[in-house]
């Protein structure tokens, strides 16, 4: 699934099946063709693999599996934010298997432009999914910009101010 990715400055958009993902997508095309830049999109599945893939003859099954259903979630998510793969810009489509901040850091080189979405996380996700954006903002060798999934419209937004009131004790 791999392919050769252009020399040169590049623009890297990490893809999940995310709003945020969606949203740092919408945010990614406007700056590719802003700047004229290649776009990689790029999925990492979590699927669980072996270390070394060739102790495991059905390792190399699931892997091979998992990199076809890559290919189908970036395009999915194209779909979804712009009709499909943009007609003008350069794009290239990479899935790999494992760790995504790893994965993502290893493939933004000096030069390139790291692009990720950030949205809402529960407790039980922050505890036991440590963040992506977090991860490759600490690590990456390159800009990284992390595009925050904006609150709906029907969700009223707490100030500071407020939500410091809410929590705080009240004194009589």
């Amino acid at each position: 699934m791999e392919q050769d990715l252009p020399g040169g400055a590049r623009l890297i958009v990490g893809v999940d099946e995310s709003p945020a993902a969606r949203w740092a997508l919408a945010w990614a095309i406007g700056a590719a063709r802003l700047h004229r830049m290649a776009l990689v999109a790029v999925h990492v599945s979590r699927a669980p693999v072996h270390p070394f893939p060739e102790a495991l003859p059905v390792q190399h099954v699931v892997r091979t599996g998992e990199e076809a259903r890559c290919t189908e979630v970036i395009a999915s998510v194209f779909e979804d934010v712009a009709g499909g793969v943009p007609d003008d810009l350069t794009t290239f489509a990479v899935g790999r298997v494992g760790d995504p901040g790893y994965h993502l850091v290893d493939l933004a080189q000096e030069g390139d432009l790291l692009v990720l979405g950030r949205g809402r996380r529960g407790l039980l996700s922050r505890i036991f999914l440590p963040s992506t954006s977090m991860y490759c903002a600490r690590h990456a060798r390159t800009t990284v910009v992390i595009v925050q999934q904006p609150t709906p419209p029907d969700e009223p937004e707490l100030s500071s101010e407020r939500s410091r009131r809410f929590w705080s004790r009240r004194h009589p």
